[in-house]
């Protein structure tokens, strides 16, 4: 079974950029599909980005166009790029793969 960390996490002020790290273990995450969601307490949960398995990415309406998702297969990690953060990016920030769940990286965009 595979354990996701993120990090990246913190307080960004609007306009600003924030690159999140889920970092995997216990198995290569290279030919997987990984995808970042985020969710704020008492909200649902919104798809944010994916990575395929071949490298095709795919981006939620509310990031495209500003969001960079990559995978490093190196360190086995995927890493999301926000730029021009505004304040209803606030929100907990959790990548997954296969069932597997991180535990969340909270990102708070306030001037």
């Amino acid at each position: 079974q595979v354990q996701l960390v993120e990090s990246g996490g913190g307080l960004v002020q609007p306009g600003g950029s924030l690159r999140l790290s889920c970092a995997a273990s216990g198995r290569a995450v290279s030919s997987e599909n990984v995808q970042w969601y985020r969710q704020a307490p008492g909200k649902g949960r919104e798809l944010v980005a994916v990575i395929g398995h071949l490298g095709t990415t795919l981006y939620g309406d509310s990031v495209k166009g500003r969001s960079t998702i990559s995978r490093d297969n190196a360190t086995n990690t995927v890493n999301l790029q926000i730029n021009n953060l505004n304040t209803e990016d606030t929100d907990n920030y959790y990548c997954t793969s296969k069932l597997n769940w991180g535990q969340g990286a909270q990102v708070t965009v306030s001037s």
